[in-house]
């Protein structure tokens, strides 16, 4: 028995989750890609992990350059959400980052960043959950971009 991956989806949409920009690089060709499928997974060693759909135009580049960087969106940034939520390689020339320690780009105005080394890549269905150790990081103050039910919200 097959479970409905639309009921999936509307059941799993009921979980407001916040909402990231992972970007990554290899052969110095930078890559991202809108994610809300991420977690942190362990304080010791720094773990966090993120899901990436094996069709994903980033994920050959997660998988060959074995680095990326977890941007966590600010409120105002729902348009740099949208441009990194569509299928397809993606145009950096006009953000403003800096480079990671590994290498990736770390996207300006953002709530805070992890750069992170991929230690291991596990498979999950029609994903990957590629598992990144912690080499660099930041907090920043500001108020979250948030998803739930299939559309952005805001805390109240």
């Amino acid at each position: 028995m097959t479970f409905d991956p639309k009921l999936q989806r509307t059941i799993m949409g009921r979980f407001a989750t916040g909402v990231t920009v992972v970007t990554t690089v290899h052969d110095g060709v930078f890559s991202g890609l809108t994610a809300n499928a991420v977690a942190s997974l362990s304080l010791s060693p720094p773990l966090v992990l993120v899901a990436v759909e094996k069709n994903a135009h980033s994920h050959g580049y997660m998988l060959k350059g074995r680095v990326y960087a977890m941007n966590i969106l600010a409120e105002d940034q729902v348009e740099l959400s949208n441009r990194f939520a569509t299928r397809g390689p993606k145009e950096f020339g006009d953000l403003k980052y800096t480079i990671g320690q590994t290498g990736a780009p770390i996207l300006d105005g953002t709530l805070g960043y992890v750069d992170c080394k991929v230690v291991e890549v596990l498979a999950g269905g029609d994903h990957d959950i590629f598992v990144g150790e912690i080499v660099a990081g930041e907090a920043r103050e500001g108020r979250p971009l948030l998803y739930f039910g299939g559309k952005y919200s805001n805390l109240a």
